[in-house]
């Protein structure tokens, strides 16, 4: 049997399967089934080998399922339980973290970033970290393939600072929006300096552990993570084979996490609610920033927000050799979908807001 027709197979064999544990309060049989139409042919259509995906509305989790192929070369299904690598969506819960402790007094937004990381040198101009959060503070993103794709081991995140440590700012801060995953590492270090703790240690004990994320860490390649998932990509002809190999110790407060989508679910959840920061914190983060001349951004503080047919939307994505990643909200629906696959370039916003459409639309008729 060919790879594709086993991964087809395993569609209608996996769909539906959750982690162990108490089940969530399901959505309908006909959402479900719309759902995982949906899913089947989005697969097909963009030839994904595994997908995930959770739904929540309120403050439940409703239904979660695994699809294809977690791993391709050995028939391993996909689950609710799967662990993808999380990409930029760990971007919002470093800025989670910072903005806990923002709300504690440990740091001020406007103050410039070598308060909380004094070996970061001065530059040109003054950077702080509010303007590192919503990606205004002029640091640069990966200058190239072997940055994205880099296979160094670093020890520490301080360590890793040493790759932009010393270049010149790209622009003066708040003049424009650059995205910069390297920024996330300042941020992350300025945790541990004003925390005395690692940062994977900070965030486990108050964003992970109170938001019961289970599975979430940083994606180290040493360690045995029950249920990760094999990462691909395509070649020209559309023939899959493996990603590049990369180690995200690079990177791990803006793009080197994972996690499961329950996981990834329960998080939304728990930001929405003002449950891992105040509600008004919530407000802050969810509000798309301008630069100093007033031009709108995307970008609030560690989220992109944008406006769909009138509705409110707040998400995060994640693009990473071998996997693509959404956590998508609307906070005025509470609802959250999320999606992570084993495909790089792959564009999985159309889906979930498909989802989106199809639990909303359900639940609107049924009231």
């Amino acid at each position: 049997m060919k790879v594709a027709s086993k991964i087809l197979l395993l569609v209608a064999l996996v769909a539906g399967r959750s982690s162990a544990g108490a089940q969530p309060p399901a959505l309908a049989a006909e959402q479900i089934e719309r759902i995982e139409k949906a899913i089947s042919a989005e697969m097909s259509r963009q030839s994904i080998p595994g997908m995930s995906a959770a739904v929540a509305t309120g403050r439940q989790l409703r239904w979660m399922a695994g699809y294809g192929l977690a791993d391709v070369e050995n028939y391993v299904p996909a689950k609710a339980a799967t662990v993808y690598r999380l990409a930029s969506i760990s971007k919002p819960i470093t800025a989670v973290a910072v903005m806990q402790l923002v709300e504690r007094g440990k740091i001020v937004l406007d103050a410039p970033i070598q308060r909380y990381v004094p070996n970061f040198p001065k530059k040109r101009w003054t950077v702080t970290v509010q303007e590192l959060l919503c990606h205004q503070g002029g640091i640069r993103h990966y200058r190239d393939e072997s940055e994205l794709e880099s296979t160094r081991h670093y020890a520490s995140l301080r360590e890793a600072l040493s790759i932009f440590l010393k270049d010149p700012l790209a622009y003066a801060p708040a003049t424009r929006f650059l995205y910069s995953t390297y920024g996330y590492n300042l941020l992350g270090v300025a945790v541990e300096g004003v925390t005395s703790m690692k940062f994977a240690d900070y965030v486990r004990a108050n964003v992970f552990e109170p938001a019961g994320m289970h599975t979430a860490r940083p994606d180290d390649v040493y360690e045995i993570i029950p249920n990760r998932a094999r990462g691909y990509r395509k070649r020209l002809g559309g023939k899959l084979e493996n990603a590049a190999l990369i180690d995200t110790s690079n990177k791990v407060p803006g793009g080197g996490m994972c996690a499961t989508v329950e996981d990834i679910a329960d998080f939304g959840i728990h930001v929405q609610f003002g449950q891992l920061v105040k509600q008004e914190t919530v407000a802050q983060m969810f509000t798309a920033r301008k630069t100093r001349d007033g031009k709108p951004t995307p970008y609030g503080l560690g989220w992109y927000i944008l406006d769909v047919a009138g509705e409110k939307l707040v998400e995060h994505g994640g693009a990473q050799p071998g996997f693509r990643t959404l956590l998508l909200m609307l906070p005025g629906r509470e609802f959250t979908v999320v999606l992570m696959a084993n495909l790089e370039g792959v564009n999985l916003r159309p889906l979930a807001l498909e989802i989106a459409r199809i639990v909303l639309s359900s639940e609107q008729r049924a009231k």
